[in-house]
């Protein structure tokens, strides 16, 4: 059976120095120089960017990069890697890859990019593998190379059928130069054996039989607890306080103010981790640090802070009606153009803060010691909190360890900065292992929240119900506000980059059209939520065009296809364009397979939305039911999905049902609201996420596809708030414009 297993810094670089011969294969990316291939040990091997080692015993460990967020790379990279291969997959084994930045050059997710990175790469290096093995055998045996071939874990000489393992050759292999990279055959996807093919998940073992280490597992010998008392205005800091009490309290060690950390120049780039600091209650277990935390006499200097909701929409709608800071497309002449409709459609969409809510909630373990630090973290982003940890405490690179864990959920927030720097901070001061843990109100009240909001939408139809012109003004509270320098922020195009995602590129054609951004101010943290402004933009695109399809008498399906050209590529930048082939076919699909058209009850209605983004394509069809009292039950949501090659159908389909389940709780309920500057909900009893028995059926058809693959998870988000409020149109005649879900307004239809 596969197994996954974790493997530290000490553990692997024992292992490839050890005298036992075992085979590394390893290549640069693009770019950067090859590594050389020798046995371990005696003989030689490959060093950097090692993904594979294969042992006489016919063992083959393939080390996946990928931080493991719920999202199943341990299983998609390996997959891709021991297809090219020619592995037997049961022989397999799994490690995480240790954090050593000189061998591993992708110790990061986001973006939902992993499969899109290792596709090429690691096919490359299976395939390298595979050749290099095939030119052992074919050197054992005194044969043409071209007389053998790989297969399921052995390599056989066709024409006398005489076969070696893998094992077998691990010693002929570790002499042999490797082969080279940027030549070794790939294999045609008629080919594949292990990739497209529904695979389980090889943690999930150890995390249902409770083996499996996520960060707020993590024990070390003599460890301490801690937990930090936070201003609850944000922008305020420490007046004062009183540690006796806490200090009087049994398993109470220490208490000392942890100060705030902004600025940290990581190579050329200056970036704010907004670290607001507070006071550290170190303690034998989390259960005395708390009790220390409530025990303590605390003053607060709000900072004046008294931002609220109500002033943020104030200022929302001031900027949606004030001329814009940035024109990011102006095509045609959509103004005119709409001025001169024979309809013209207007609609506004508001979209609230958001939080993350993860279930793990933000944690971190530090070790300082004299001759270097250790961390154990859930995070995304590994490498980079390296190099903060080592910036931060003054010493090389080198001298810092960090653990990558099994992260119990991320949606963005575990992209951040902060809990780690606050980790180090309370460490630093024990000289012993220190984890520090942020309750559910810390990790709700203190979150990197998705932006608020608002949407003025324009559209115009001619005579025929054609679509004319369409006009998009976007506000927000933009995040690169948040984390970049005053002088970075004087560029209006900066401060909009990561406010128009889904927005700027859209399927539906007409000549005149027209995209603007005008930013909020706002005191509350804002960063990336599961699919960024994806997740704004398309609620606010999906819903509008299928207003503007009940505005022109048509049913929404069939407009939408009357605006998708056939054949055409839409391109921004260097990403892959959209194609709107692919994009009608997720439409198509979605449609016949939720029977669009066929009558419901009354009291029920169809939605539909299809949307592009991470570079694939998901479109659902949303079937809901509208009671008295207003209240919404969505009971079965028919998905799509184009991402390319589906390296794993059990995996697309996982995160297809994962993503519309995490985003229907911001449709129905989840809203983070503001009064004074600080974060009103706390807990899982105000900030409601989707409970069990309110998910709904959920049917996957995977568009069958030989392109690259695209991302999944994120893409999953954005169309699943407009075909809802879609559907419920359909049931009751009202539209839904703000979320989430106020059941009042439906009340009355």
């Amino acid at each position: 059976m596969i197994t996954e297993t974790i493997v530290n810094r000490r553990e692997f670089l024992k292992a490839t120095t050890s005298s036992s011969a075992t085979y590394i294969l390893g290549f640069r990316l693009p770019g950067r120089a090859r590594a050389e291939s020798r046995a371990a040990g005696e003989a030689a091997i490959f060093k950097p960017n090692a993904w594979l080692r294969i042992t006489p015993d016919d063992r083959i460990t393939i080390l996946v990069e990928n931080p493991e967020m719920g999202q199943g790379p341990r299983t998609m990279e390996a997959m891709i890697l021991a297809d090219e291969l020619e592995a037997d997959w049961p022989a397999i084994r799994v490690e995480q890859a240790p954090v050593i930045p000189e061998v591993y050059h992708h110790l990061s997710t986001g973006g939902s990019g992993g499969t899109e990175w290792a596709w090429e790469n690691l096919r490359q290096a299976g395939a390298q593998a595979r050749e290099t093995l095939i030119s052992a055998a074919a050197e054992r045996w005194g044969v043409a190379k071209a007389d053998c071939r790989a297969s399921n874990g052995a390599v056989i000489h066709e024409p006398t059928k005489r076969r070696f393992t893998y094992g077998a050759l691990v010693e002929t292999a570790c002499r042999l130069e490797a082969a080279k990279a940027d030549a070794v055959p790939l294999k045609a996807p008629s080919e594949f054996r292990i990739i497209g093919k529904p695979r389980a998940r090889v943690d999930v073992p150890a995390k249902t039989d409770g083996s499996a280490k996520f960060g707020i597992d993590v024990r070390a010998p003599n460890m301490l607890f801690a937990v930090l008392a936070r201003c609850p205005q944000f922008g305020g800091k420490l007046a004062s306080f009183d540690a006796s009490p806490a200090k009087a309290l049994l398993g109470v060690r220490a208490v000392f103010e942890v100060p705030p950390i902004r600025w940290l120049q990581m190579g050329k780039f200056g970036r704010d981790i907004n670290s607001a600091g507070g006071i550290a209650v170190v303690a034998d277990s989390t259960w005395a640090a708390l009790k220390g935390r409530e025990a303590l006499k605390v003053t607060w200097d709000n900072g004046g802070g008294d931002e609220t909701t109500e002033s943020l929409r104030k200022q929302l709608l001031e900027q949606a009606a004030a001329p814009p800071s940035y024109v990011a497309v102006n095509q045609g002449s959509a103004l005119e153009a709409l001025a001169g409709s024979a309809k013209k459609v207007e609609a506004t969409y508001e979209l609230p803060f958001e939080a993350h809510a993860t279930m793990e909630p933000m944690n971190t373990t530090v070790h300082v010691r004299d001759d270097g630090i250790e961390v154990w973290s859930p995070t995304q982003i590994g490498e980079i909190h390296r190099q903060e940890i080592a910036q931060l405490a003054g010493i090389p690179p080198e001298k810092v360890l960090v653990h990558m864990m099994f992260c119990g959920g991320s949606f963005g927030r575990r992209y951040q900065w902060d809990y780690v720097a606050q980790a180090w901070q309370v460490a630093k001061e024990m000289k012993q292992p220190v984890q520090l843990l942020w309750t559910r109100e810390d990790d709700m009240q203190h979150d990197f929240y998705r932006p608020y909001s608002y949407h003025r939408m324009s559209g115009g139809l001619d005579e025929r119900g054609a679509l004319t012109a369409w006009s998009h003004r976007i506000v927000s509270t933009p995040i690169r506000a948040v984390f970049d320098s005053a002088e970075e922020l004087k560029d209006p195009k900066h401060v909009a980059s990561q406010e128009l995602s889904g927005a700027k590129v859209i399927p539906y054609f007409t000549a005149n059209f027209r995209l603007d951004y005008a930013p909020v101010d706002s005191v509350v943290p804002r960063a990336w939520w599961r699919s960024v402004a994806a997740s704004f933009n398309g609620f606010a695109v999906e819903c509008f065009v299928d207003e503007l399809a009940h505005a022109a008498g048509r049913d929404p399906y069939e407009f939408r296809l009357s605006l998708v050209p056939e054949t055409r590529m839409i391109a921004e930048g260097d990403d892959p364009p959209l194609d709107t082939s692919r994009f009608r076919a997720a439409l198509k699909l979605a449609a016949e397979k939720s029977g669009w058209g066929k009558p419901l009850p009354a009291g029920e209605g169809r939605g539909l939305a299809c949307f592009y983004s991470f570079h694939s394509y998901i479109a659902y069809v949303a079937e809901v039911s509208v009671k008295e009292n207003g209240t919404v039950r969505v009971n079965r949501i028919v998905s799509a999905v184009d991402c390319g090659t589906a390296v794993n159908p059990d995996g697309v389909r996982a995160m297809t049902e994962g993503a519309i389940n995490y985003a229907l709780g911001p449709v129905l309920s989840g809203e983070i609201t503001v009064k004074d500057g600080a974060v009103e909900q706390s807990n899982f009893h105000d900030y409601q996420v989707l409970r069990i028995d309110q998910a709904p059926d959920v049917e996957v058809y995977i568009v069958p596809s030989n392109e690259k693959p695209g991302g999944m998870g994120e893409p999953g988000v954005p169309p699943l708030a407009p075909a809802v409020a879609n559907a419920v149109f359909a049931a009751t005649g009202v539209r839904l414009r703000r979320l989430p879900i106020d059941p009042s307004s439906l009340r009355k239809a």
